[in-house]
C-alpha cells in the first residue's frame, strides 16, 4: 500500500525465524542430496501477519534453481470451490502434459482422479470421495517422481477447500516413502470445523510444526534501525512495537509508511505512529483505496470477489472497465501494494501486466478488508454478474455455483436448476459437499413446489456415502413433501433405509419399507421393498428366530425365476437365510446360481450400483462362501474389489471386499494371503472412521486367521486395537462374533470367560434359528472346553453339532464335526473318527481344516507317515501353530510308528 518498499522489508519479516529457516534449508539439502530419501512436511501456523507468507517466500528462494517448486493458497472467498487448491498445485505439470502422457502418468487412476484436477470427463453417477482422494494422492506421488526434487508451498490452509485438505492429509500422512518437501502455513483457529479435522491431521504429521509469536521489542528495536537508521532511538522504537504488538506485517508496513512520510525516527514523532498504522487495515486502508478513485476501487472490488489468482480481464468485466483501464488501475492499486502479480505476493515489484495477466492480493488482512467494505447489495450484485460471466465462457454450472451461493433467494426457478445441475458437477468428481451446498441453496431460494421433493431427494442422495444421519432428515422430508411418486419414490424409501442402517438404526429401517410397502399394489416396486425388508431382518443380529418369516421367505422365492433384480435379490435372501439356519447345502447353491445371469451379476445387481447396495451381494458371497463354494465366493468378491478399485471407490466399500475375499483366502486355507487382505482391509477401514460396522467384519476374521496361525498375542493386539468385545454391533458380523471370541478367549488361556462366551453364542444361535455350525463354530470349541469337567454335556454338543453338519451336508461341516467328536473319544474309536474326519476334510476346499485333522489322526493313530503329511500341509497353509505341534511330536516319538 505504500510505495518505495526497500528489498530489506521482506527479509526484515523473517527476523526470530531462524529455528524455521534452519529447519527448512535441512530438509531442502537433504531433499536434494537423495532422491531416495524420506519426504518431509513443515507447518508453520499463527496469527494472521505473523509472517507465513514470508516464510515461505523464504523456502521458494532458498529452493529455486535446486528444486521444481509448485505453490498453491487458499482464499476465503474460495473455500466452496472443490479441488481449488489442489489444481494450483498441479497445474505447472498439468499444462506441460497432453491428455495421452496425462493418462499414461496416471495410469488407472486417470478417470478417477482426472475430473476432480480438470484434465477428464467425468463418468455418469456419484464418485467416492475416498477414491477421489486417494487418486489425487497417487497423481501427485507420480508426478513428484517425475519432477523430482519436488517442493510443494501451500498458504492460508485454513481457507483452502476441503477436498484439497482431505488430500493433503492423507499425503502428508504417506511422505515417508516419497521424497518431497511440503511447507504448509495457516492460521490457527480460523478454519472451519470439518477443515480443522484435515488441518490437525496435518498438523500432527509435521516434523516440526511451529507456532509463530509477535517480535520481541528487541527484535522491533533491531528491525526499526535497520529500516530507518541507526538514529531511531529507544522511545520511537519502542512505540514501533508497541503499536503494531509486534506483528511483523504491520512492523514492516508501519516503517515503509514512516520511509514514505519522512517522518523523524525519534521520540517526539512517536505519537504520529498510530494514526500511520491505522491506514493499513480496516476502515483507514478503505480510506486510503477510495481515494484512489472510484475506478480502482471497483477493480479492487472485482479482485475481492473472484478471490485468488485473480483474472484480470474478468475483473475488468465485473467493473465495468475496458481493457486499458483495467491494466492502468491494476497498476496503481500495484503501486499503492493492494494488488501484486499472482505467485509475487511477497516480492510486490512493480512489474506491469496484460490483459491476460493474474493478480493476488498483498495479503489476506488487505483482502477481507476491501471484501468486507464492498456495500451488501453491490457485492451481492458483483457475484451474480461473476456467476453469469463464468457460465457464458462455458465453465460450467459448477464453477458458477460459488458465486450463485452468494445470491440472495429471489424465487429464482432458473437459479434453482443451476444449483441442481452444479450438484451432479459436483458429486460426479467426488465432492459431495459442494454439491451439498449447492442443493441447501438451492432449497433456500426456494423451488418450486412440484421441485420441492425432487430437490430434498437429490440432497439426501448427495450426503449418503459421507453422512447417513443427514441423509435420514433430507429423504424424510423428501417423502412427506408432496411430489415425489413412482419409482423416485420407491427408491428414496430404499435410499432412507439403507441411511438407518448405516446409521445404526436398523429396526427403523424395516418398518420404513413396511410403510411404504403397504401403500402399493402387488408388483415390481413393491417386490422391492419386500426384498428390502427380508434384507436388513437377514442382517440384524437380534432378530429372534422366526420359523414363520423362513417359511414365508421360502414360499416367495420358491417359485421365482431371476426374471428381474427383485426376484434375484430375493433368491438370494433365500439362499442367505437357508445357509444361516444350516438347511441343505446344496439348496443354497442352486438358490445362489439362479440369482445370476449366466452366471454373472445382472446388470444393475453390480457392485457399484447404488439400487440395492453392497449388502445383498455380501450375503450372496457369504452363502457361497459357507456352503463350501469358494471357487464361487472368490470370483464374486474378486470382482468386487475390482469393481471398487476401477471406480475409485477406496472407503468402506473397498475395505469390505478386501475383508471378503481375505476371509475366502483363509477358508481355502491360504493363512498368509488372508491376513495381508484383512490388515489391508482395516487400514482402509481405518481412513474412513473408527468403530464402523466394517471394522467388525475385518477384525474379526483377522483374529479367526491369526488364530489359526497360532499367532495368539497377535489376534489378542488386534481385539484390543478394535475394541472386540461386547456391546456387539446391531448387524450380523461374519464369521460369528461370540464364536471367535470365544476361541480366542479359550487361546489366551481365559478359559472361563472364553466358555462364557461361547455360551451366549449358543444362547444366541438357539434364539436366532442359526445352526450353521461353520459360521458359528462355537459348539466344536465349547465341547472340548467342557470334555473333562462335564463330558455328557460336552458329548450332547457334539452329538447336535454332527446332525445338524449332516444336515448342511458339506464335507467340511461334517469332517469338523466329527474331529470334534473324536476330541472326546479316546482309543480305537477316537482314531477311526480322526481318520474320518481328513477323509471328508480332504474333500473339502479347506485345506486348513485338513492339515489340522491330519495332524490331529497322525497322532492319534501314532502314524509318521499321516502326521507328515499334516505337517507338509500346515506349512503350506501357513498354520504355524499346527506346525509347532507337529514338529515337536515327530521330535520327541512319543511313541510314533
Amino acid at each position: 500500500m505504500t510505495q518505495g518498499r526497500p528489498t530489506r522489508g521482506v527479509v526484515a519479516s523473517l527476523w526470530e525465524r531462524d529455528a524455521e529457516i534452519a529447519a527448512a534449508t535441512e530438509a531442502v539439502d537433504l531433499l536434494c542430496a537423495d532422491p531416495g530419501s524420506p519426504g518431509s512436511l513443515l507447518v508453520f501456523s499463527g496469527e494472521a501477519g505473523i509472517g507465513k507468507t514470508a516464510l515461505l517466500a523464504q523456502v521458494r528462494r532458498m529452493s529455486e534453481g535446486r528444486c521444481t517448486v509448485w505453490s498453491a493458497r487458499g482464499g476465503a472467498t474460495v473455500t466452496s470451490v472443490p479441488f481449488n487448491v489442489v489444481r494450483q498445485l498441479l497445474q505447472p505439470a498439468l499444462l506441460t502434459l497432453s491428455p495421452g502422457e496425462a493418462r499414461d502418468y496416471l495410469g488407472g487412476w486417470y478417470d478417477i482422479a482426472g475430473p476432480a484436477l480438470g484434465i477428464a470427463e467425468p463418468g455418469e453417477g456419484q464418485a467416492d470421495p475416498q477414491g477421489v482422494c486417494e487418486g489425487l494422492v497417487v497423481a501427485v506421488r507420480r508426478l513428484a517422481e517425475i519432477q523430482w526434487p519436488l517442493v510443494l508451498l501451500i498458504d492460508d490452509a485454513h481457507w483452502a477447500d476441503q477436498e484439497s485438505l482431505r488430500w493433503l492429509a492423507a499425503f502428508a500422512e504417506r511422505l515417508d516413502d516419497l521424497s518431497v518437501f511440503v511447507v504448509v502455513a495457516h492460521r490457527q483457529g480460523e478454519a472451519a470445523p470439518e477443515s480443522a479435522h484435515f488441518l490437525q491431521r496435518i498438523g500432527a504429521a509435521a516434523r516440526p510444526s511451529s507456532t509463530l509469536r509477535a517480535f520481541t521489542p528487541d527484535a522491533a528495536a533491531g528491525l526499526t534501525r535497520a529500516t530507518l537508521g541507526e538514529q531511531a532511538d529507544a522511545p520511537f522504537c519502542r512505540e514501533v512495537w508497541a503499536v503494531t504488538g509486534g506483528n511483523p506485517y504491520e512492523t514492516v508496513e508501519l516503517l515503509a509508511k514512516v520511509q514514505d512520510s519522512g517522518l523523524q525516527p525519534v521520540e517526539t514523532s512517536a505519537a504520529e505512529l498510530r494514526a500511520l498504522n491505522k491506514s493499513a487495515r480496516g476502515l483507514g486502508l478503505v480510506a486510503r483505496l477510495e481515494g484512489l478513485g472510484i475506478k480502482a476501487t471497483r477493480l479492487a472490488w472485482a479482485a475481492a470477489i473472484l478471490g485468488t489468482r485473480i483474472s484480470l480481464a474478468l475483473a475488468a468485466r465485473l467493473a465495468g472497465l475496458s481493457k486499458e483501464e483495467a491494466e492502468h488501475y491494476a497498476q496503481v492499486l500495484r503501486t499503492a501494494r493492494i494488488l501484486t502479480a499472482a505467485g509475487d505476493t511477497a516480492q510486490a515489484t512493480g512489474d506491469g501486466l496484460t490483459g491476460d495477466g493474474e493478480l493476488e492480493f498483498v495479503h489476506p488482512l488487505i483482502a477481507d478488508a476491501v471484501y468486507e467494505s464492498i456495500p451488501i447489495a453491490t457485492r451481492t450484485a458483483f457475484h451474480g454478474v461473476a456467476a453469469a460471466e463464468v457460465t457464458r465462457t462455458g465453465l460450467g454450472a459448477a464453477a458458477a455455483s460459488r458465486h450463485l451461493l452468494e445470491v440472495h433467494p429471489d424465487d429464482d426457478p432458473e437459479l434453482v436448476e443451476q444449483m441442481r445441475v452444479a450438484a451432479r458437477e459436483h458429486l460426479a468428481v467426488g465432492a459431495p459437499d459442494a454439491a451439498r451446498r449447492c442443493l441447501e441453496r438451492a432449497l433456500e431460494e426456494p423451488p418450486l413446489p412440484e421441485v420441492q421433493a425432487r430437490v430434498l431427494y437429490e440432497l439426501g442422495c448427495a450426503t449418503l456415502l459421507t453422512s447417513p444421519a443427514t441423509t435420514i432428515g433430507h429423504l424424510r422430508d423428501a417423502l412427506a413433501t408432496p411430489g415425489l411418486e413412482g419409482d423416485t419414490r420407491v427408491d428414496a424409501v430404499c435410499r432412507l433405509s439403507q441411511a438407518l442402517v448405516h446409521n445404526g438404526e436398523l429396526e427403523e429401517a424395516v418398518r420404513a419399507v413396511d410403510a411404504e410397502a403397504e401403500r402399493l399394489p402387488v408388483g415390481p416396486a413393491r417386490l422391492r421393498l419386500t426384498a428390502m425388508h427380508y434384507m436388513w431382518e437377514g442382517i440384524h443380529a437380534g432378530e429372534e428366530d422366526s420359523p414363520g418369516r423362513s417359511r414365508s421367505l421360502a414360499t416367495l422365492a420358491g417359485p421365482l425365476t431371476g426374471r428381474d433384480n427383485s426376484e434375484r435379490a430375493l433368491l438370494i435372501l433365500r439362499a442367505y437365510d437357508a445357509m444361516n439356519r444350516g438347511e441343505n447345502a446344496e439348496e443354497v447353491v442352486e438358490l445362489c446360481d439362479r440369482s445370476l445371469v449366466n452366471g454373472s451379476l445382472a446388470p444393475g445387481l453390480g457392485w457399484t450400483d447404488t439400487e440395492w447396495g453392497f449388502e445383498l451381494l455380501v450375503m450372496l458371497g457369504a452363502s457361497y462362501t459357507f456352503a463350501d463354494r469358494l471357487d464361487r465366493a472368490q470370483s464374486l468378491f474378486t470382482g468386487a474389489l475390482r469393481a471398487y478399485q476401477a471406480a475409485g471407490w477406496s472407503g468402506g466399500h473397498l475395505a469390505l471386499a478386501q475383508a471378503f475375499v481375505g476371509f475366502v483366502h483363509r477358508r481355502r486355507g491360504r493363512l498368509s494371503e488372508a491376513e495381508g487382505y484383512l490388515r489391508e482391509a482395516l487400514r482402509l477401514a481405518d481412513r474412513v472412521g473408527r468403530g464402523l460396522p466394517m471394522h467388525w467384519d475385518a477384525a474379526c476374521m483377522l483374529i479367526d486367521t491369526l488364530l489359526a496361525r497360532g499367532h495368539v498375542d497377535q489376534a489378542l493386539e488386534v481385539a484390543d486395537r478394535y475394541s472386540f468385545a461386547p456391546p456387539y454391533p446391531s448387524t450380523v458380523v461374519m464369521p460369528d462374533v461370540h464364536s471367535v471370541r470365544g476361541r480366542l478367549l479359550i487361546e489366551a488361556g481365559r478359559v472361563k470367560e472364553g466358555v462364557n462366551e461361547l455360551e451366549a453364542a449358543e444362547k444366541a444361535a438357539a434364539a436366532r434359528g442359526r445352526h450353521n455350525t461353520i459360521m458359528a463354530p462355537w459348539a466344536g470349541d465349547l465341547a472340548r472346553a467342557l470334555a473333562k469337567d462335564d463330558p455328557g454335556r460336552a458329548a450332547s454338543l457334539a452329538a447336535d453339532a454332527r446332525a445338524q453338519a449332516e444336515r448342511f451336508g458339506t464335507d467340511t461341516a461334517i469332517g469338523e464335526a466329527l474331529r470334534c467328536a473324536a476330541a472326546l473319544e479316546t482309543g480305537q474309536r477316537s482314531v477311526t473318527l480322526y481318520a474320518q474326519a481328513a477323509a471328508y476334510l480332504e474333500a473339502s476346499p479347506c485345506a486348513y481344516e485338513h492339515a489340522v485333522a491330519r495332524v490331529d489322526y497322525g497322532i492319534a493313530a501314532r502314524s509318521v507317515p499321516e502326521l507328515t503329511r499334516g505337517l507338509t500341509l500346515a506349512r503350506s497353509c501357513g498354520a504355524d501353530g499346527v506346525v509347532a505341534r507337529a514338529e515337536e511330536v515327530l521330535a520327541t516319538g512319543r511313541g510314533l510308528r
